[in-house]
């Protein structure tokens, strides 16, 4: 019954949203201010629903429940339980996010009881001129500072500020002090969590016109105050090839850039696979096996999903591999599993 798994888009307004993302996964309508679309997540209350499909309005997590290792991969399976593990995200920065830290898997536990502290990567699809974010501190602060910093409301001047264009890669570990700014538009993968800690948030109003919480002492202990040689991660491009972009513990992202058809092996994968197309159209031919009586593979069948810039599909693990088949002269992806 397994098959790649499109979802519907979570859209998630926000104060500093704008109206880009309805117009990049061409939707008609949607909220206003929309700074980013879930494109796959378990997190409670926003659990993506199959968009079509023998499984549609199939909540994710109802999936992992079902079918277990054949969805996830055994050892995925093993490692988190009914836990996915992943939260796969577009993100439309119209003003600056607040600068903000997340906790690690131990501290997400320990103070809230949740399973993952949240790990993400950026991959910087589009940016307008002189666009930047902040990632990591420019110099070392103690905590005590930290204190003087945000009561000062100056804890800005101490961040390592990055200007931004297209194809540009952050790896943001638990810890990281970061923010997203204006005129940034990016895909993110990240653990499968929501815990954020707000250091500082301009002193603006959300949309509720009331002041935003900040999580001053929550972000104290979360927070890596060490200053490291480069925030940015480095990698070689290439077309029609896998580039790595950041493995660690949580999960590994790729990227192809393609002019021509490329077959992905997964046989020996033992997980899921997300598939984003940032740009272009593609075809994705996968093949999925069919088993006898004995449980032993007989044949197998294929699925072909027609991918747009914008759109996001889950690989089952059963796969035992993915065909991606431009049909634009450009097609850029992103591949996630863990």
């Amino acid at each position: 019954m397994l098959y790649p798994l499109i979802f519907e888009p979570l859209l998630i307004p926000m104060v500093w949203g704008g109206e880009r993302i309805l117009s990049y996964k061409g939707l008609a309508e949607g909220p206003e201010k929309v700074g980013e679309s879930w494109e796959v997540s378990a997190v409670p209350g926003r659990e993506s629903t199959v968009a079509s499909g023998s499984l549609r309005g199939r909540s994710l997590p109802s999936l992992v429940e079902e079918f277990k290792g054949a969805l996830v991969g055994k050892s995925v399976y093993e490692r988190f339980g009914g836990e996915f593990p992943l939260l796969v995200k577009f993100i439309d920065a119209f003003g600056d996010l607040s600068i903000q830290v997340h906790p690690d898997d131990e501290m997400a536990r320990r103070v809230h009881g949740k399973p993952f502290g949240k790990t993400e990567m950026w991959y910087v699809m589009d940016s307008a001129p002189k666009a930047h974010l902040y990632s990591g501190f420019s110099r070392e602060i103690t905590p005590r500072e930290y204190d003087s910093l945000v009561a000062s409301g100056k804890i800005v001047d101490v961040l390592a500020d990055h200007p931004v264009k297209e194809g540009d890669v952050f790896f943001i570990p638990a810890g990281r002090v970061h923010a997203i700014c204006a005129g940034t538009f990016l895909a993110e993968i990240q653990q499968s969590g929501d815990l954020t800690y707000r250091v500082f948030d301009y002193n603006r109003p959300g949309l509720d016109g009331k002041p935003r919480q900040l999580h001053t002492a929550l972000a104290r202990e979360a927070l890596d105050y060490k200053v490291y040689p480069s925030y940015r991660t480095d990698y070689e491009p290439a077309v029609d090839k896998k580039v790595p972009l950041v493995e660690c513990n949580c999960f590994t992202t790729d990227l192809y850039v393609l002019d021509a058809p490329l077959n992905i092996p997964l046989e020996d994968l033992d997980s899921f696979l997300v598939v984003m197309c940032m740009e272009g159209e593609c075809v994705l031919e996968d093949s999925e096996p069919l088993f006898g009586p004995d449980g032993l593979p007989t044949a197998t069948k294929g699925h072909v999903v027609r991918l747009g810039r914008g759109t996001t599909v889950l690989v089952p693990a059963t796969s035992r591999g993915i065909t991606l088949k431009p049909a634009s002269p450009l097609v850029k992806i992103l591949t996630s599993h863990c």
